[in-house]
């Protein structure tokens, strides 16, 4: 079971950074980051595997590729959004975390744009 694995990883990087916060707290910031990534490497390829389903359902819906593309990156920016502002709340810079997420929000309110619009001519298209 791969979640065993990544758990055991987490939890020996976590002992392994509380007890270099002792020494040298910012090898155990640099050490929390580097576990971070490789649990993060290891689901890339978990993601793919998502990825390509989704491609497949959207084909067979017939959905507009546009759209599914845009989602697609909607996902992506908050999900690296999320994991940057958690390295830099375990770094203790809450206020950068904040940053980022303000900044994937907006980025997202972006993207987001044309699904919406088009969402909103659909429905003027259904009313009288």
């Amino acid at each position: 079971m791969e979640i065993i694995q990544i758990v055991g990883l987490g939890i020996v990087g976590m002992i392994m950074s509380v007890v270099l916060k002792e020494y040298k707290s910012e090898l155990a910031v640099q050490l929390s980051l580097v576990v971070g990534l490789i649990i993060f490497t290891l689901m890339l390829a978990k993601i793919s595997v998502i990825i390509n389903v989704l491609k497949k359902l959207a084909v067979s819906a017939q959905l507009d590729m546009v759209y599914f593309q845009t989602i697609l990156k909607i996902i992506g920016i908050a999900y690296i959004a999320e994991f940057g502002a958690q390295i830099c709340r375990d770094a203790g810079e809450g206020i950068i975390a904040t940053k980022i997420e303000f900044a994937a929000k907006l980025l997202i309110m972006v993207l987001g744009i044309p699904i919406m619009l088009a969402i909103l001519e659909s429905v003027m298209q259904l009313l009288p």
